[in-house]
């Protein structure tokens, strides 16, 4: 696959507003700012030749210098989010270069995902036009209407859509155009996709794979990286 050119958007620009007054994106986790783990899934990967990141513009200057500190030879852009998700990402965009064949958005507030699983996401890609990375919902999900529950889905059809989903550079640009053609504004990129008529492969990933929301989300991600040194430690 030495001959791929793929690009990773990272989006770090949320407001972290569920974090009481907690910088999620530079938040120190188990020595490792967060935004960096998540830049660092991508370092490690040949597939991927650069590394966009779209932040709060405030938290610019210090990212680019965290790169520089962890060595993130591949980030070519700190881009200036926008007022949604959907419109940081789009600017971000903007840096990706003309080469690239395959563009992959991740949430910077998923600082454990798996380069072994991000390469098997983009293998889906190239064969489905997109992918996604997900696991099945563990829980029983209800429709809920006025407090009352109105319908019960098959959890076994039920996923948790993850991060990052992957797209052929062709695919993601006609889901922009129709996005803003029709000022629509989508909280998922898979949805960008959809709406042009590419039905996007769910790649197996795992729990492990989780999102910083809240404070409570830091401590697990804690416990999950000690658990995996310990596993590390135990196989030497």
């Amino acid at each position: 696959m030495n001959e791929l050119t793929a690009s990773a958007i990272i989006a770090c620009a949320g407001s972290s507003s569920r974090m009481n007054g907690i910088n999620k994106q530079l938040y120190s986790l188990k020595g490792i700012p967060v935004a960096v783990r998540s830049m660092l899934a991508f370092q490690k990967l040949d597939e991927f030749t650069e590394i966009i990141v779209s932040a709060r513009e405030c938290d610019v200057g210090a990212l680019k210098k965290l790169a520089v500190e962890y060595g993130i030879t591949k980030l070519k852009a700190v881009t200036v989010g926008g007022n949604t998700r959907q419109e940081s990402i789009f600017r971000a965009y903007s840096e990706v270069s003309r080469e690239t064949r395959f563009v992959a958005v991740h949430d910077g507030a998923r600082p454990l995902a798996d380069p072994e699983k991000i390469r098997r996401c983009l293998k889906d890609a190239m064969v489905f036009g997109g992918a996604a990375l997900g696991v099945p919902v563990k829980d029983t999900i209800k429709y809920v209407e006025g407090g009352l529950i109105t319908d019960t889905p098959d959890r076994r059809r039920l996923y948790i859509t993850q991060t990052p989903q992957i797209f052929r550079k062709d695919v993601y640009v006609k889901g922009i155009n129709f996005a803003n053609d029709h000022e629509l504004d989508f909280t998922d990129d898979c949805q960008l996709a959809e709406a042009v008529g590419v039905k996007v492969c769910m790649t197996d990933s795992d729990y492990r794979n989780i999102k910083i929301t809240t404070e409570e989300d830091l401590a697990i991600a804690a416990c999950l990286i000690e658990s995996a040194e310990k596993r590390t430690e135990n196989k030497q």
